[in-house]
């Protein structure tokens, strides 16, 4: 019997706590395999990487589970509003103004609030300037975000061909996960803004298990719909721009472990599914992150590691016909 079977059979509660068991072993392996009794070093260093790694893993898995619930559609991420090209777009920006030099000197809490203001002015002027009217379909929303993600993709291309190689060469760092070097203020911030984004989503916990059961049921059983689309775009465009900001862009990942989640979970309830999809997140990500430095010692990308085998388990889940 395989593990996902096992999980399954067994209550969601149940399946949260081999998730757990699973997350606090590879959370102990990574800290600890071949320190070599180097504690005061080792820790610390590589505390830091695996909080930022369970930090990203729980954005991108909460963004991308509510933004599903929003959208009423288990295949889309925040990704298809033009998120990571809008992220995309402004580091090249940065580059071509400022340069290499300033661009790097520059105080990174500012330029971490910077691309949260952009990234959550962006959604609300994208949600509000389609519903300010009202009477409009989400689907105008996500449709609008696909032509300007298309848009911010063609303008930071356009950029990148007038910038100097030389300069591009530290552009591409910005476009690739790395958790190798994390900034310890900058991760103190992202942890504040989660943890404020996380509050508010403890409050509609149940609002968000209606939504799950579509537009005009949720509005008969009193959801106000525009007002809570908006907020949960709000918060998964804080949680975007948290991940974006302390390691790139990682636009598969969140596909794979919502989809995870809701089969090993196989409930609606958000109370369940969310911490689900955030342990499986902070598992793949810690355990690729283990592989990246015990067996390629550093010598390619997590998002290599994440995406094929994400590719992998997605495309076995397809031909499995498991819901999604």
């Amino acid at each position: 019997m395989s593990v996902e079977s096992l999980m399954v059979e067994r209550r969601p509660e149940r399946t949260l706590f081999i998730l757990g068991g699973v997350m606090v072993g590879v959370a102990v392996l990574f800290l600890l395999f071949g320190a070599s009794g180097q504690w005061d070093f080792v820790l610390p260093f590589r505390g830091r990487k695996l909080a930022t790694a369970l930090l990203v893993g729980y954005a991108i898995a909460v963004s991308t589970v509510l933004f599903q619930t929003v959208s009423g559609n288990r295949v889309l991420t925040p990704a298809i509003l033009g998120f990571d090209n809008l992220y995309v777009f402004i580091q090249t920006c940065l580059l071509y103004f400022l340069g290499s030099g300033k661009a790097s000197s520059l105080d990174p809490r500012l330029r971490f609030g910077v691309e949260v203001l952009i990234m959550v002015a962006f959604s609300a002027v994208l949600f509000w300037g389609l519903f300010g009217g009202g009477g409009r379909s989400l689907h105008l929303v996500l449709l609008t975000g696909v032509v300007l993600g298309v848009l911010f993709r063609s303008l930071a291309s356009f950029l990148q061909r007038l910038i100097d190689p030389n300069e591009f060469i530290f552009l591409q760092d910005r476009f690739f996960a790395s958790f190798n070097n994390p900034d310890q203020e900058l991760l103190v911030v992202a942890f504040a803004l989660t943890l404020g984004v996380s509050v508010v989503g403890l409050r509609m916990l149940k609002t968000f298990d209606v939504l799950v059961l579509g537009r005009e049921t949720a509005i008969n059983l009193g959801v106000d719909h525009q007002r809570t689309a908006a907020i949960i775009l709000v918060l998964v465009a804080i949680l975007v721009s948290v991940s974006s900001a302390l390691v790139g862009p990682v636009t598969f990942f969140g596909l794979l472990v919502s989809n995870l989640a809701h089969t090993l979970v196989r409930t609606y309830r958000h109370a369940l599914v969310l911490p689900a999809a955030a342990l499986i997140a902070g598992v793949c990500l810690v355990a690729g992150q283990f592989v990246l430095e015990q067996v390629f010692a550093f010598n390619t990308s997590p998002r290599v590691i994440i995406d094929f085998v994400g590719g992998l388990v997605f495309i076995g889940m397809l031909m499995r016909r498991a819901p999604v």
